[in-house]
């Protein structure tokens, strides 16, 4: 292999089906409602700096209306002791008909709109924006959820072959499960302690306070990863180098510290011919969209500067994993 670094870029895509038992529409909707703006707008920068991302997507919105959601439903279905994680049952029956009058929970005109871009990878978010480390799931419904998203993909003529982990939530069982189902590659966490896999509980006050505070000062470092030992996995592990959080009014003063603390890490993979993987969600993007697509765009311009000096080299997730063959 050269000893190119590689630029990564991943967003999750799940509307509503994502913040259910933590945000309602009342308070986060408008979020929602802005990634039907957000997702084009991204499209046109991603198309102007010649940018191939993984848009990893969570199964429900590969349908058109309710009546195909019900009736995809997997056979197994989680049974969290949380019960507020579940979006079966009284959640569904509560959802719109389709985009027209609940733009929230359906988003297919949205996946139709990437596949229009192909150098783009459409992955999977398992199937329900599914919770592999919350108490009272099992193996058995991850399998039953990940096979409905594989099949979906399928129905609507896409070949899943990449998964992100709802919450960074995962460990080597689940991962084994993947590769059995023909996933060949998935986002894993920073090696720091502040991004380990942790259910909900277990997912601390203070733990959050220190992401935040990494987002500006380098206390988990760069992040960055050597191609070669990720293609050694099986699932090729990708992971994380960088979460993308979005513009915030109260902080814009510190916006040239987070601008920072992405170019550095940038700079650093392209010379050492490392992978610097970032991600964010496209509803991060759903307010003050001026302001992040302009962030944004400083950060491609950055890796413009790079693959020109080094030769950095920007590829989606799938495309990465091939590399191993």
């Amino acid at each position: 292999m050269k000893s190119n670094g590689y630029f990564v870029i991943s967003l999750d895509f799940e509307l509503m089906w994502g913040m259910r038992d933590k945000k309602t529409i009342d308070n986060y909707g408008a979020n929602i409602r802005g990634v039907h703006k957000a997702i084009p707008g991204m499209l046109d920068l991603f198309k102007r700096y010649q940018i191939a991302a993984t848009f990893s997507t969570v199964g429900f919105l590969f349908m058109e209306n309710k009546q195909e959601l019900q009736h995809h439903i997997p056979k197994i279905l989680p049974e969290y002791d949380d019960k507020n994680l579940s979006p079966y049952g009284t959640y569904i029956d509560q959802i719109g008909n389709d985009k027209s009058d609940d733009p929230y929970h359906f988003g297919f005109e949205l996946v139709s709109l990437i596949r229009q871009y192909p150098e783009h990878e459409i992955g999977t978010h398992t199937f329900s924006h599914y919770y592999c480390l919350e108490p009272g799931q099992t193996i058995e419904s991850f399998r039953a959820d990940l096979e409905m998203a594989i099949q979906i993909g399928k129905e609507k003529g896409i070949e899943i072959r990449s998964l992100i982990f709802p919450r960074n939530q995962f460990n080597q069982e689940y991962l084994n499960v993947c590769k059995e189902m023909g996933i060949t590659c998935y986002r894993g966490n920073e090696s720091s302690w502040i991004y380990e896999a942790r259910n909900g509980k277990a997912d601390s006050l203070f733990r959050r306070m220190f992401r935040l505070l990494d987002t500006y000062l380098p206390i988990s470092g760069h992040n960055i990863h050597d191609p070669k030992t990720c293609l050694n996995e099986s699932p090729v592990n990708i992971p994380s180098s960088r979460f993308l959080r979005p513009y915030s009014h109260k902080l814009r003063w510190l916006d040239s510290i987070r601008l920072w603390r992405i170019k550095s890490g940038m700079t650093k993979a392209a010379k050492q011919g490392k992978i610097f993987h970032l991600w964010w969600h496209p509803h991060n993007f759903g307010i003050h969209l001026s302001e992040n697509l302009n962030f944004l765009e400083k950060i491609l311009q950055h890796y413009s500067v790079l693959e020109k000096k080094y030769s950095f080299i920007n590829i989606n997730m799938t495309k990465f994993a091939d590399l191993k063959k």
